[in-house]
């Protein structure tokens, strides 16, 4: 059973996403996305070389356990500094949602670019910084390995629509983060445990304010 519990000011809900729903046709498109990316990573370092081997579980997968927990209905995800496309390019695969994937370094755009060609994903990329950014608010905004959740939080609340989430995969240092951003955030949070990375969790935070006006 789930297990609610409070963490200071949030609303704590423990429980595990479902199943990814990698469908055969869905798997041969990421299949050709995993191709592309370990062409162009000797030129623009998308991922780690040790990561090279490991694609499938640390990344992709990894990315996909974010689909269950996107609400219904489906709209638009905004994915902030999506680098190799994770996880942004991997849901729009996934899911019907309409992904916008923001990276500003323009290397990884045109790579993402060249993905969304070779796939098929519904998504666009945005070649510039999330606090630049100028596009309509989305229901959910993702990132993952970008920032401390404060300052995540700090970038995505001007891109949020009223009633959306924002779905962070964190690390171990999550509770950590959570306490630092106590001070600036009132927000509820539900926690998922990672199913690729032991001592990972995914945050699935909702109903964000700020705690007072920004010194």
């Amino acid at each position: 059973m789930p297990d609610d519990t409070s963490h200071g000011m949030f609303h704590v809900k423990h429980t595990a996403p479902g199943d990814a729903g990698i469908t055969p046709a869905i798997a041969a498109r990421l299949d050709r996305f995993v191709q592309l990316l370990l062409r162009w990573n000797p030129r623009i370092n998308l991922v780690a070389r040790g990561d090279e081997a490991e694609l499938w579980h640390r990344h992709i997968l990894d990315s996909a356990q974010l689909a269950p927990l996107l609400p219904d209905p489906v709209g638009d995800l905004i994915d902030l500094g999506s680098g190799a496309g994770f996880p942004g390019l991997i849901l729009a695969l996934l899911t019907e949602w309409r992904v916008h994937l923001v990276e500003a370094d323009h290397r990884k755009a045109a790579f993402l670019r060249e993905a969304i060609r070779e796939t098929g994903a519904t998504a666009i990329v945005h070649a510039a910084r999330a606090e630049a950014l100028s596009i309509a608010p989305g229901r959910v905004v993702t990132a993952r390995a970008l920032a401390p959740l404060a300052t995540l939080l700090d970038l995505a609340q001007p891109l949020l629509a009223p009633d959306g989430i924002c779905v962070l995969p964190k690390g171990r240092g999550v509770e950590d983060e959570l306490t630092a951003a106590a001070g600036e955030w009132h927000m509820r949070v539900e926690r998922f445990p990672s199913r690729t990375s032991p001592g990972a969790t995914i945050l699935r935070i909702s109903e964000i304010q700020r705690a007072g006006p920004r010194s």
